[in-house]
């Protein structure tokens, strides 16, 4: 069996399969995840995201952003600094948030590789409809804890699995560069493993918060 990209578990048992891929299921961590020799390679994953048109002028992104947006920005001290990591071709939350008086640095692999702002510590991060795309999920999460300050929050929106049935008719399976889906309990799981406190606003929000010392 596969390695649970998340927890690094072994016992991580077929799901399902359709056409196109396989999924597989972590006994420990309930993280679903597709075996790393069915991912896209770097280019085809770019053209997808290429035709994405995203951007900070579509009232419309606005408001889906709005579902981490306005709970986040809640418990965030005036003037504190974030990082939204993987913001893709049309950065549009860190606008919102520096329209609200939070500095904001934004990273993405394709559209804005500056490693250099992944060298610093944050108030709070944010990733958006990112978790799904993580080909090392466990690896990226400790980073991301990583950077940011004790109290720190991170933001996270990505649709979270349910029930199998649910599962096998989703559309966000037809997505080639979707390859992590997570349950609230895989989100529990996280958050334990991380020592983060962690809360779900809304069906595809979660918000972390590392601990003070």
């Amino acid at each position: 069996m596969p390695t649970c990209p998340l927890c690094a578990s072994t016992e991580t048992p077929h799901f399902y399969h359709d056409s196109r891929r396989v999924y597989h299921r972590c006994a420990c961590c309930d993280l679903i995840f597709v075996p790393a020799e069915q991912h896209l390679g770097p280019e085809a994953e770019k053209a997808v995201y290429d035709r994405h048109e995203n951007s900070p002028d579509d009232p419309g992104y606005r408001r889906f952003l709005s579902r981490l947006y306005g709970p986040l920005c809640k418990r965030l001290a005036p003037g504190a600094r974030g990082l939204d990591f993987g913001a893709g071709p049309g950065p549009t939350l860190s606008v919102m948030f520096e329209e609200a008086g939070h500095p904001m640095a934004i990273f993405d692999p394709f559209y804005a590789p500056d490693v250099a702002v992944l060298e610093r510590r944050y108030d709070f991060v944010t990733a958006t409809e990112v978790a799904e795309h993580l080909f090392a999920p466990g690896q990226e999460f400790e980073r991301l804890s990583g950077l940011l300050k004790p109290g720190g929050w991170l933001g996270l929106m990505t649709k979270r699995v349910t029930t199998r049935e649910s599962f096998e008719s989703w559309h966000y399976i037809l997505d080639p560069t979707h390859v992590c889906f997570f349950s609230e309990a895989s989100f529990e799981w996280l958050a334990n493993h991380l020592e983060m406190h962690v809360e779900f606003p809304a069906s595809d929000v979660v918000l972390m918060q590392k601990k003070s010392r």
